[in-house]
């Protein structure tokens, strides 16, 4: 059965990657979470957007507080542009918090507030998982959400640009499958690379041998921190200010993406209790006790994704663990240091197994989960894609599951 689903995956979902080196990208085993606990996660998560919806407001107005957050000079002068143009506008404002069940209770590891990923395992990959599991169901549908809130966003006929790196496969399959969606509501969805759009006085148009048009929006999917790599003819400053058409999401979510986001938390009025209390302790590395506690703290690049470059003592292979040490003794302040927590494992036919939930909001509503799941208590490339789902009802035979999932 799970040969049927992973084939429908990649044709009728773009999962065109279901393989890493030699791991299958795909999971056969579910994850299944009970009512009350996702009801948790999508509370929490909710909490943790608005906190940082605030904070964000703060930091746009605080440009002395964003080489603490190790963007790149040439970002930092987009966003500083904002003191004498508007913010570029925000729609469709997506994140995605991913969440850990420890020793301590649920812990997010980061915010993913620039371009969030996931949307094909979390709307199309789980949709084909939750009927070969019975009394699940989907906890809900991030691409639709987002799609419907770009609709909203966007007059009727509007072509919306789905901006992405176009060299790269894993990025393309996401707006494939985000444009379906879209364009299933009656926009025009065009997939684009960041070169090919124009902006006069604020307005994005798409100019490429395909496509001659004013976009309503936009979804990005191309790195903020990249964007300085690209031809300042083609505006890309205007993802962070100045910028009239709205954009999902505008430069601006890389303050909150930023690992070293919790060394300017003392700094702001914004009080932030939810992020304090599920976020680990994070230091500078040049502050972090490693030489007494090793084992207790985990190396993150300030502006890292998808786990790459992520230290862990005793996880990471201990030659790439000693390289990732060098490098931030080198250049601390891009790195940030943070207090490892201890992750319970799941275990599956006698191995464990050590989950992330990463729990979509679209416009500060919870809109679905996408799941990853790891041998080792570090998820990183290598980690496999888990469809997440909710119990229907919460009953008295939880223990009597036939063990086709894991469950939380």
């Amino acid at each position: 059965m799970f040969a049927e689903v992973r084939g429908r995956a990649i044709f009728e979902c773009c999962k065109w990657d279901p393989q890493v080196e030699d791991v299958p990208a795909l999971s056969p085993v579910p994850l299944v979470l009970r009512r009350a606990a996702w009801e948790e996660l999508a509370r929490l998560s909710e909490r943790l957007a608005a906190e940082a919806a605030e904070a964000e407001d703060e930091l746009l107005r605080r440009p002395e507080l964003h080489r603490e957050l190790a963007l790149p000079w040439k970002v930092r002068r987009a966003l500083a542009a904002g003191r004498r143009l508007e913010p570029t506008r925000g729609a469709a404002r997506v994140l995605r918090f991913d969440f850990h069940w420890t020793e301590e209770g649920w812990r997010i590891s980061e915010a993913n507030s620039d371009v969030p990923g996931g949307f094909v395992e979390g709307s199309g990959f789980a949709r084909l998982m939750a009927p070969c599991v019975p009394g699940a169901e989907l906890t809900g549908n991030p691409a639709a959400a987002l799609a419907d809130a770009i609709v909203e966003a966007t007059p009727p006929g509007s072509t919306v640009g789905l901006v992405h790196a176009t060299a790269y496969t894993d990025d393309r399959q996401v707006m494939v499958f985000l444009a379906r969606e879209i364009e299933a509501r009656g926009r025009r969805a065009e997939p684009l690379a960041p070169d090919h759009l124009r902006w006069r006085d604020g307005r994005a148009r798409a100019e490429c041998a395909w496509l001659e048009a004013d976009l309503g929006a936009i979804v990005r999917f191309f790195p903020a921190e990249w964007m300085p790599a690209l031809p300042r003819s083609c505006g890309w400053p205007c993802f962070f200010a100045g910028g009239k058409t709205p954009v999902s999401n505008p430069g601006a979510g890389l303050l909150v993406q930023s690992k070293r986001f919790p060394l300017v938390w003392d700094r702001l009025t914004a009080r932030l209790p939810t992020w304090r209390r599920l976020l680990p302790e994070t230091r500078d590395p040049r502050a972090a006790p490693w030489r007494a506690d090793e084992q207790g703290w985990v190396l993150k690049p300030a502006l890292g994704r998808v786990g790459d470059g992520v230290g862990v003592a005793g996880a990471t292979p201990e030659r790439e663990w000693r390289t990732l040490r060098k490098q931030a003794r080198w250049r601390p302040r891009w790195w940030a240091a943070q207090r490892r927590f201890a992750a319970v494992p799941l275990k599956k036919d006698g191995v464990d197994l050590y989950p992330c939930i990463g729990v979509f909001t679209v416009d500060g509503r919870a809109a679905g989960a996408y799941g990853r799941i790891a041998r080792r208590a570090r998820i990183d490339h290598l980690a496999q894609d888990v469809a997440v789902l909710v119990e229907r009802t919460v009953t008295e035979t939880e223990e009597e599951r036939d063990g086709s999932a894991a469950t939380l």
